[in-house]
């Protein structure tokens, strides 16, 4: 099981969200899972990232349903002990997820 859950929902977004999946994949942590929930993309975001990243990422379509639910029905799905969000139209800087983890790691009573 996963340490993190990386939520992402997405909206017609198929150039953007790929780029921002890429900034996850590229974290010095490594303990995570990608959920893409694509909100009723028509702009074939699915296509493109079955065709790049096959397995390596948890892609769930859904009818439109507004970005909120879309983040629920990730977490619904998520394993992770933590849930963290991307938006589609984001990146993260390489160590991101590392430092927030250990952040975790040390606050824990707090």
């Amino acid at each position: 099981m996963p340490r993190v859950s990386v939520i992402i929902p997405t909206y017609n977004r198929r150039e953007y969200v790929q780029e921002a999946i890429d900034s996850v994949l590229a974290q010095t942590y490594t303990d995570y899972e990608i959920i893409v929930v694509d909100d009723g993309s028509t702009d074939g975001t699915g296509e493109a990232l079955h065709a790049r990243y096959a397995d390596r990422i948890r892609y769930v379509w859904q009818e439109n349903q507004g970005e909120s639910v879309a983040r629920n029905r990730g977490i619904a799905i998520a394993q992770g002990e933590y849930i963290a969000f991307l938006d589609s139209d984001d990146l993260w800087l390489p160590e991101k997820l590392e430092k927030q983890v250990a952040f975790l790691g040390l606050h824990q009573d707090t």
